[in-house]
């Protein structure tokens, strides 16, 4: 039994001491922790007897530097995860796995509320207006080019901008000799009726529909009294001293021969062809 209590290593005798037991042998503390002792993972320092040691698939951790890799919170209690060896604790790992912000390129956690938008994502308050950077969220939006805007800022920005009313033009509308009108202020001068998709002209820089402006615009043939318009049954006009008639309604009084582009003789207000005027 002689030497049966000696340190393996040095030989002190151990009888009364601390020591631990090596491959069956006695060791004393100071040479367990220089020859035997796991060394730490983290700060590299043999773990010693009067250490707690914790152990990880093949690693070892004094219990004080078992900590997240990324905010150095102790994990020797704590639940714990691993990416690429290296050991977090379970809100780091969730930023680490989490998406990032195209704004302020933070990670967007589990149950942030957050804006989606063709494959990118925002958190909430950092989807703002490229403008106004007010927040959108819930609010409709509008694009020009990667540029996200809310709806007046774009339409202060680029919508076009109604003759009529002087408001922006957010969709449809109608384009008249160059200028932008809202579909319902593009309406006739004289009875207000809309004129987006009807038959219309103008007069003197006005629009008109069809109706009024046969009542109040055209001239009135000096032959039928309707009035003389571009519309229906085509026809030229003929002038002849401040009055205007139908070229189809210029004929000689006595034998109803069109007088249009033709001589004539003008007798009492009517007219006449040369040969019914010889007759009279």
């Amino acid at each position: 039994m002689s030497g049966s209590m000696n340190c393996k290593y040095c030989r002190e005798d151990l009888s009364g001491k601390t020591y631990v037991k090596q491959e069956d042998k006695p060791v004393c503390v100071r040479c367990h922790d220089k020859f035997c002792a796991n060394t730490c993972t983290e700060c590299h320092r043999p773990i010693g007897v009067d250490s707690k040691e914790l152990q990880h698939k093949g690693r070892y951790w004094h219990s004080d530097c078992f900590r997240c890799f990324k905010c150095y919170k102790p994990l020797a209690k704590e639940s714990f995860s691993v990416k690429d060896d290296r050991i977090m604790c379970g809100k780091c790992s969730s930023r680490e796995d989490a998406p990032r912000c195209h704004a302020c390129y933070k990670a967007i956690l589990a149950g942030t509320e957050n804006v989606e938008y063709k494959g990118t994502v925002w958190h909430e308050d950092c989807f703002t207006c490229y403008s106004c950077k007010r927040p959108i969220r819930s609010k409709s939006f509008l694009t020009k080019g990667t540029d996200i805007y809310c709806v007046p800022c774009h339409e202060k920005k680029f919508a076009k901008i109604c003759v009529g009313c002087k408001q922006a033009i957010t969709s449809g509308g109608v384009n008249y000799q160059d200028q932008p009108w809202h579909s319902d202020c593009f309406v006739c001068s004289s009875c207000r009726k809309p004129l987006a998709g009807t038959r219309f002209t103008s007069h003197e820089e006005k629009a008109f529909c069809v109706d009024c402006y046969k009542t109040t615009v055209a001239k009135k043939c000096n032959g039928c009294q309707k009035p003389i318009t571009g519309f229906g049954k085509a026809t030229s006009v003929v002038n002849y001293e401040g009055s205007s008639w139908h070229e189809y309604c210029f004929n000689c009084k006595k034998c109803s021969l069109s007088l249009a582009d033709k001589r004539f003789v003008a007798k009492g207000g009517d007219f006449f062809c040369p040969e019914c005027a010889k007759k009279l």
